[in-house]
């Protein structure tokens, strides 16, 4: 191979690498902003049945699982983390029988 080849084959090589890179941290940059926003953790309702409106909520201090219905006190300010093991429900029935109880109002 003549010099020039070579040279060429090294810059190109070189400049595949960088853009590979930038190509990565981008991702992972872009990835982190979207879970720290709340991405894919926050689960809206509409994903899953939109009548199956009772919040399965893990409680953080002693991971007890409590479910919420609409007129709950904390309805509002509990927010379903699939990634913590969190779910929606269709009835109080389908909530206790995964193991779940009511929140205590």
């Amino acid at each position: 191979m003549s010099e020039d080849i070579q040279r060429s084959a090294k810059h190109i090589s070189g400049t595949l690498s960088f853009g590979f890179v930038v190509a990565i941290t981008f991702l992972a940059v872009a990835a982190t902003s979207f879970l720290v926003a709340g991405g894919w953790i926050h689960i809206p309702r509409h994903i899953y049945d939109p009548a199956c409106d009772i919040k399965g909520n893990i409680a953080a201090e002693d991971r007890e699982k409590i479910y919420h219905l609409p007129a709950d006190s904390y309805y509002d300010d509990a927010l379903i983390s699939w990634l913590n093991g969190e779910r929606w429900f269709c009835s109080e029935d389908e909530a206790q029988a995964a193991g779940w109880r009511r929140a205590k109002i």
